[in-house]
């Protein structure tokens, strides 16, 4: 049993002689922080002057159970049970990805095409925590917003997520590369928007601990042999649920971006255009259905 009265400065110094092997020690500070935060519900401001406050053993006690976690390299936000996306706090577990700032950026640019007044048909496919098609429908509050997703878990936080954020989302439990049975051929869409599986078997020998160990496998990898896998089923269904002058827009390998830009074209998608995230790295498609 951890001998509970030490100060916060201790234990922090204790996370990071423990955790400088995997990460620097200002990210070690800063996980720090939020746990006490989470845990203490203080400011910033109150932690830095509370810093030699002694703490009881039950709160000493989960601190080190987080820092056990973290020696496991599970990430942060499933130990803090949240993430923050497009200033939103939703729920996440190891059954859905972690939002990231790249997929911000194609939230934002979906937004940034439309207007908030127009009745539009949205689906993302694959919606994990229900990240994109939440923070689309607080957007564009006029639109009809539809989240599918294989994994009944995933959207049973989705499910949690639209409920804390009071957005009205249609989810729906299918497979995409199921399309063409779950989907009445006349139904029609304004926008489809997609995060799909990417990552080929290869690029795990670079990838950190903490996301092979601890993401869901299921949202993160692809097939080597079948890289575009998901993005021919997506193109596929956008070719045909897509209105005219309706857009697809996809979050893309950044290795295979021509070849998605090649697949939707061929798909007769129209315009489709390779978009690059602000690192610079070629981040996201957008193909508008002529």
């Amino acid at each position: 049993m951890f001998v509970f009265m030490q100060s916060i400065a201790a234990i922090e110094q204790r996370f990071v002689d423990d955790l400088l092997r995997l990460y620097p020690a200002d990210e070690i500070r800063q996980m720090y922080y939020l746990l006490v935060e989470n845990r203490l519900g203080w400011s910033k401001t109150t932690y830095l002057l509370s810093r030699q406050s002694l703490l009881g053993e039950e709160d000493a006690n989960w601190l080190m159970f987080a820092l056990s976690e973290l020696l496991q390299a599970k990430p942060i936000q499933y130990i803090l049970g949240h993430a923050w996306f497009m200033g939103m706090k939703l729920a996440v577990s190891p059954a859905v990805l972690i939002p990231r700032p790249e997929t911000e950026e194609l939230v934002q640019l979906i937004i940034d095409h439309q207007s908030t007044s127009a009745s539009l048909r949205i689906i993302d496919i694959g919606t994990g925590s229900g990240c994109i098609a939440i923070a689309l429908k607080k957007a564009l509050p006029q639109a009809h917003v539809y989240a599918l997703d294989v994994s009944d878990d995933a959207l049973g936080i989705a499910r949690r997520n639209a409920e804390s954020q009071s957005a009205y989302i249609n989810f729906i439990h299918a497979d995409i590369l199921e399309w063409e049975l779950i989907f009445q051929d006349e139904q029609r869409f304004n926008i489809v928007v997609s995060n799909p599986p990417y990552i080929t078997a290869d690029e795990q020998v670079d990838m950190h601990n903490n996301v092979l160990e601890h993401e869901p496998h299921l949202a993160l990898f692809v097939q080597g042999e079948a890289p575009l896998l998901f993005y021919e089923h997506i193109g596929a269904f956008a070719s045909h649920h897509l209105q005219k002058g309706g857009d697809l827009y996809v979050e893309i390998n950044r290795g295979y971006g021509q070849a998605v830009c090649n697949l939707f074209q061929k798909k007769e998608l129209g315009i489709v255009s390779l978009l690059q995230d602000m690192q610079g790295a070629d981040r996201m498609v957008h193909a508008k259905k002529e």
